[in-house]
């Protein structure tokens, strides 16, 4: 039977999902502190790890990264607030196999589990590892394809321009920048690019740069020998080796510590390496392609990224449009995903309702497509019809035109606000009475004038956005959490 660690400080769902997960015949540990949960994770060696994205002594993020530096082939599922969706996107891009937002569904939660344990190794960490002389060789060069299958190809103005920049660079040698926002499909695109190549038969290795540390940098990307560190039990290829031939995909590449900058630009200088504690010089033929959600021209000026490495790569770029850029495009991504998951579930739904359309239509997706393929996900395991009605959909997607107040409403906004909060009239009667500080003492340091221009346009934003702080949050460019912690700074209520 498998074993299952779920991490949580939340005794009650700890014990709802070891209840529900026993039933099904899994084997169930439960620990309430990151910590305790990295230890057990030790002792048991679990086959599926599941944590919430909030502890009392550690961010999930912190927990995932973790597990993913010293257990590569056990998947991570994150649990988390609908609130959380971008942390939730950052946290995939630390590893984690999926994230599952609440409220629980137990259902839910079997489902991603069970498809979990039945990916491969490969699709964990992009490389496979074999027990060797008690090192890391790879079993295979060639990592997992990725879900390049989902991105589907989009019928708007955005769409057809991306596509015909890809045909037009697939067939060259040339390193790519792909500039996106966080679940746009970046890694969809570079995958396009490699299938349309010369090199399409050879591998296509993806490394998220963001998710290693310092430490382990040099070794992921160069490989090592045994025996040249701490730890260094055997030989490990590296991702630059595990690509030869083909393509190597260095996602969020500015996040690479500085150092490791200047030995990537050598070796992408040289086209040839040496592993760590090695002597012989291995000949490379990788096409490189990167991506980034932050211009690297940008972190170039503010000492973040090598500018001359910048130049390496800039031989070409392409934009990966959001996904509210290309609203033509959301419904062809909706029914494909549809069309996959009810596949899964062994469901027949024809389709989305007109109601669910319509909203589909004027959300935002501030998690671009894989926020859209969780929340189909979600409402076609609760769909028991033919068609995926508004119902299913979380709170904050189903009510988001009445949330965000984007037209005047015909009612009065407390009146609304009451309504969907269900809180007493008093509390929501006058917003702008509500908002309200205590001022900041007049100073003339640059520090108090900094916090003084702050301050006047965080109320700004927030009376734009009618007290909307997830809308507020949007228009700042921070999250919500980020906001908060604001609010409370400057003791608005």
């Amino acid at each position: 039977m498998e074993k299952i660690l779920i991490i949580d400080d939340d005794l009650d769902i700890c014990t709802l999902l070891n209840r529900f997960l026993t039933r099904k015949g899994y084997v169930v540990v439960t620990a309430n502190s990151g910590q305790s949960g990295i230890s057990l994770a030790e002792a048991e060696k679990p086959g599926v790890i599941l944590t919430d994205f909030r502890l009392g002594d550690m961010e999930g993020s912190e927990v995932v990264q973790q597990i993913r530096e010293r257990w590569p082939h056990i998947p991570v599922l994150v649990m988390t607030g609908y609130s959380d969706i971008r942390m939730a996107v950052n946290v995939m891009k630390l590893g984690a196999f999926d994230y599952i937002t609440k409220p629980i569904i137990p259902d839910e939660i079997l489902l991603s589990i069970q498809r979990a344990l039945q990916a491969p190794p490969a699709s964990l960490g992009n490389h496979q590892y074999a027990e060797v002389n008690g090192g890391g060789v790879p079993k295979t060069k060639t990592a997992v394809n990725t879900n390049a299958n989902d991105y589907v190809i989009g019928t708007s103005p955005q769409a057809q321009a991306l596509y015909k920049q890809i045909d037009l660079v697939a067939p060259t040698n040339y390193s790519v920048i792909v500039y996106g926002e966080s679940g746009a499909g970046k890694e969809a695109i570079a995958r396009m690019i490699h299938d349309r190549s010369p090199r399409r038969n050879l591998p296509f290795v993806a490394m998220d740069c963001g998710a290693i540390s310092k430490d382990l940098a040099n070794s992921e990307l160069f490989g090592h020998e045994k025996g040249s560190f701490t730890g260094a039990l055997g030989v490990k290829i590296g991702h630059f080796e595990m690509a030869n031939g083909g393509t190597l995909f260095l996602d969020e590449v500015s996040n690479l510590p500085y150092d490791v900058q200047v030995a990537l630009l050598r070796v992408v200088q040289e086209r040839r390496l040496k592993r760590i504690g090695g002597s012989k010089e291995i000949p490379l033929d990788v096409r490189i392609l990167i991506a980034s959600n932050e211009r690297l021209l940008i972190s170039c000026r503010n000492g973040k990224f090598r500018e001359d490495l910048y130049h390496r790569f800039n031989e070409f770029s392409i934009e990966v449009p959001a996904l509210r850029e290309r609203r033509e495009d959301i419904m062809l991504f909706a029914e494909r995903f549809l069309e996959t998951t009810a596949h899964e579930l062994n469901k027949t739904v024809q389709g989305f309702s007109p109601d669910v359309v319509q909203i589909f239509m004027q959300y935002p997706w501030y998690g671009n497509v894989r926020e859209l393929k969780n929340v189909i996900k979600r409402a076609t395991l609760l769909t028991d019809g033919p068609w995926v009605e508004a119902k299913t959909l979380p709170f904050e997607i189903a009510h988001f035109a009445k949330l965000e107040f984007d037209e005047e409403p015909e009612e009065p906004v407390a009146e609304v606000q009451q309504r969907i909060y269900n809180v007493p009239a008093f509390v929501v009667s006058a917003p702008p009475a509500v908002m309200q500080r205590a001022p900041i003492p007049e100073k003339t340091d640059l520090k108090a004038v900094a916090s003084n221009a702050e301050y006047e346009m965080i109320m700004q934003v927030l009376q734009e956005a009618r007290f909307n702080k997830s809308k507020a949050a949007h228009l700042l460019g921070i999250d919500r959490k980020t906001l908060y912690n604001k609010l409370k700074n400057y003791n608005i209520e």
